[in-house]
Order: structure tokens, then C-alpha cells, then sequence
């Protein structure tokens, strides 16, 4: 699979084959915050406020998230899911 993809033109097959490509590429560790994605996000992350009714009802369901520019839709990689709410909600990413 060729990396970028775009995320908002993109079937959720694929979304799903390039989270798991980024992940091996990433070598497992979140592209935020640089915390294994299969563990918690960085202490600096978890100490930030999340307001989850700012998000779907399902965003907290799944614990690692690709993360995308909003601009462009091109994927950027692998986030824990509080990494990308996050991003979302402190930088508008």
C-alpha cells in the first residue's frame, strides 16, 4: 500500500489496511505523543482536558485512530485515540 491515502475519499477497508501499515511503519508507537499504541497515551496527553461530547458518540470506541489533515484529507499516521482527540480539540487537527 502506497502511504499518504485519503482519509475522506477512502473506503473503510482501506482506512483500516493504511492504520496497519502506519502502525508497522511507526513501529508500533504513536506519531503524536511516541507512547506504544497498544499501552496509554504520554502522561503529558493525559493530563489534558477532553471534552468527549465535542466527538462522535463512537470516537472512544476504538483505541487507535488514523490521523488525517482536515485541509487535505492525506493520512498522517497512527494515534492512540486520545492523541487524536486531542489534536482535534488543542490544535484543530
Amino acid at each position: 500500500m502506497k502511504l499518504p491515502i485519503n482519509y475522506k475519499n477512502s473506503h473503510w477497508t482501506i482506512i483500516k489496511e493504511a492504520r496497519e501499515k502506519y502502525v508497522e511503519l511507526q513501529d508500533g508507537k504513536c506519531c503524536h505523543c511516541g507512547n506504544p499504541l497498544d499501552g496509554e497515551p504520554s502522561d503529558e496527553v493525559m493530563d489534558k482536558d477532553v471534552n468527549e461530547n465535542l466527538f462522535p458518540t463512537t470516537f472512544f470506541k476504538y483505541p487507535v485512530h488514523l490521523h488525517h489533515s482536515h485541509e487535505t484529507g492525506l493520512t498522517i499516521g497512527a494515534v492512540h485515540c486520545r492523541c487524536n482527540a486531542v489534536l482535534w480539540q488543542y490544535h484543530n487537527e
